[in-house]
């Protein structure tokens, strides 16, 4: 059977080859525009006629600094060295051994003093062998009775002279004084410390044990020490 058409005048006949070429010549089209190159003319960007006023050019000033000398170098003058001629006659002098050998005497034990005793100057009341005796308490007996009898005769001393300062009732001032005080080797009264809550209140408890009476002196060993003893006064308003 022949066909109706002939195939010479058939249209897409070459169409696979049209397609080919263009795309080549679009390709190689491109190419051309990516690669072309342009170049401006060498007196657009020519600088070198252009005049520049002369207030436009800036000088860079020059700055003078005063800088100080360094210091000048301390020239110590050397020691002066004093050449000592040699002696020509040098003694050599032998020293003895101090370690004992066979022919050390030795000392006899009753040539050797031994302290009488190694008593404190101070003992706390609580341990005194013999605490003070306040007047009224020589008749006790024992050493318990004769501390517990000071003990009381101190609060009484406190209950008689006992006086509140004008100027801490006028304040409403109150509290607890401690006071420490120390009785010396002669029986006297010293050493008063005392701390509260007010100069007035610490000056009245001052006054106090001021008037105590001489006491006879505790005694550690039949030594006569010192023995310090504290005790608080409480100031209080009604």
């Amino acid at each position: 059977m022949e066909p109706k058409k002939n195939p010479k005048l058939d249209v897409k006949r070459n169409s696979l080859l049209f397609f080919f070429v263009g795309m080549t010549l679009m390709l190689f089209l491109a190419y051309l525009a990516l690669e072309w190159k342009t170049y401006y003319q060498a007196n657009a960007w020519d600088v070198g006629n252009l005049k520049v006023q002369d207030e436009l050019e800036e000088e860079t000033p020059f700055l003078k600094l005063k800088i100080p000398e360094p210091p000048k170098p301390k020239i110590k003058t050397p020691p002066v060295i004093d050449v000592v001629e040699d002696e020509k006659d040098i003694i050599e002098t032998v020293i003895a051994s101090s370690e004992p050998n066979q022919d050390t005497e030795i000392t006899p034990i009753e040539s050797i003093e031994v302290a009488d005793n190694d008593i404190p100057d101070e003992v706390p009341f609580m341990l005194i062998e013999n605490a003070p005796v306040f007047p009224g308490c020589e008749n006790e007996t024992s050493e318990k009775e004769k501390k517990a009898c000071f003990q009381e005769m101190i609060l009484k001393h406190i209950r008689k002279n006992f006086r509140y300062p004008e100027v801490a009732q006028e304040m409403g001032l109150q509290g607890r004084v401690s006071v420490v005080f120390t009785v010396q080797k002669d029986g006297n009264i010293g050493d008063i410390k005392l701390r509260g809550p007010h100069e007035s209140l610490e000056k009245e408890a001052a006054r106090i044990i001021s008037k105590l009476p001489k006491l006879q002196p505790g005694k550690q060993r039949g030594t006569a020490v010192k023995v310090p003893y504290s005790i608080p006064i409480t100031f209080k308003l009604n």
